[in-house]
């Protein structure tokens, strides 16, 4: 092989390798930027939860007419500890196989089996499409009907 295909090839390889590492970083790149926006997304709700659950007035403006305002900001408080463990998966927070057991111990609280009764379709509604979304809402229904059978098979 002549030097100058020689230098030709290595520089070649120099380029494509320069391209498939650029490219890897900008799929980096954007995938960060995906998950900072989504926190950022994530941090507006629950600071808007956060007020809700804490301030009545507020909270009546909101309140469905079925519900007292008390109840309603219990329900708030439930969907927020909720939607912390959701971002915590959502951002690869939560091991392999752990999601089950976090769901159990949330589930464990009556609060948070009375918000999954009352808004748990609504939240698999949202979910649709969203293969994470999804499971995460599968995995907190079962939760939710594990506890309500065993509290049933307790009484």
């Amino acid at each position: 092989m002549k030097l100058t295909t020689a230098v030709l090839a290595a520089g070649a390889a120099v380029s494509l390798a320069t391209v498939v590492v650029g490219a890897a970083r900008l799929r980096q790149d954007a995938r960060h930027q995906a998950e900072r926006n989504e926190a950022t997304v994530a941090r507006n709700q629950l600071d808007w939860l956060t007020q809700m659950s804490a301030n009545p007035d507020l909270a009546k403006l909101w309140t469905p007419e079925d519900l007292d305002v008390e109840e309603y900001m219990q329900l708030l408080k439930a969907n927020q500890l909720i939607c912390m463990l959701s971002l915590r998966d959502r951002l690869g927070f939560v091991r392999e196989g752990r999601l089950p057991f976090y769901a159990s111990k949330l589930m464990e609280r009556d609060v948070c089996r009375r918000y999954w009764a009352r808004f748990g379709g609504l939240r698999a509604q949202e979910a649709e499409g969203d293969e994470r979304a999804e499971h995460f809402t599968k995995v907190l229904d079962k939760a939710a009907k594990n506890h309500l059978g065993a509290q049933t098979v307790a009484a």
